[in-house]
């Protein structure tokens, strides 16, 4: 999952960016308000944290222009002022949630965690797929109720795949939600994350289905499984 601070104090922007890379999350961090409306403009997010005073363009018409621009993405709107005007004004534009400064950082991920499952069409914070399941509170993940040990990448791309059952998720969306600005990650590279991933859950009977030129989805192992080769699928 991919997340989008708009923050323009360094030391609180540091301190979220870290704080969400060690949950597993990709976090690209802009310091002005033009910087983030042409980051929206070009890629996409699963969550924005927007501060309102942003300079060179302020909080709120980032906001609007993203809203004029139909993107449904999630924002959670940061300010130092508290007043109920400006609470009103943010939510009319489109936000979904409302924190203001200073605040507690474990109630600021929680509630984007909150906004990013709402946002996916589930409330539940347990992602599942048969004896394979995410936490997405704690970030740990268990196979037939055991823990299993995933890297960071591993676990980001687990939950892309958990949080969108039954549909195929493409190497290019992989990509936009993995990875932040200046990594240098290929389709190849991406090929190598899933054989990883894949390597770790086979065992307890899931799998990542390749679909060829369309992407990955997971199934269960079982006699009806597709075979490899079949139909334009396969596992390896």
């Amino acid at each position: 999952m991919r997340i989008l601070i708009a923050e323009d104090d360094p030391v609180l922007a540091d301190g979220l960016s870290r704080s969400l890379r060690a949950a597993g999350y990709a976090v690209d961090v802009v310091s002005d308000g033009e910087a983030a409306d042409s980051a929206l403009s070009a890629q996409p997010f699963d969550l924005v944290i927007l501060d309102l005073g942003l300079p060179r363009l302020a909080g709120l018409e980032v906001l609007r222009r993203m809203r004029a621009r139909q993107t449904a993405t999630p924002v959670l709107i940061l300010t130092a002022a508290d007043s109920v005007e400006q609470r009103v004004k943010g939510l009319d534009l489109g936000a979904d949630d409302y924190m203001a400064k200073p605040f507690a950082l474990s109630e600021l991920e929680a509630r984007a965690r909150a906004l990013m499952r709402r946002a996916l069409g589930g409330a539940q914070t347990l992602l599942r797929h048969g004896p394979l399941a995410l936490d997405q509170v704690g970030r740990v993940v268990s196979l037939n109720d055991k823990p299993l040990d995933l890297s960071g990448r591993e676990l980001g791309l687990l939950e892309i795949l958990l949080s969108r059952p039954g549909r195929l998720v493409s190497k290019e969306q992989l990509v936009d939600h993995l990875c932040e600005w200046g990594e240098e990650v290929s389709n190849n590279a991406i090929e190598v994350y899933v054989h990883r991933l894949r390597k770790k859950i086979e065992p307890g009977g899931i799998r990542i289905v390749t679909v060829r030129g369309l992407g990955y989805c997971l199934e269960r192992i079982s006699g009806e499984a597709a075979e490899p080769g079949g139909n334009g699928v396969r596992a390896g």
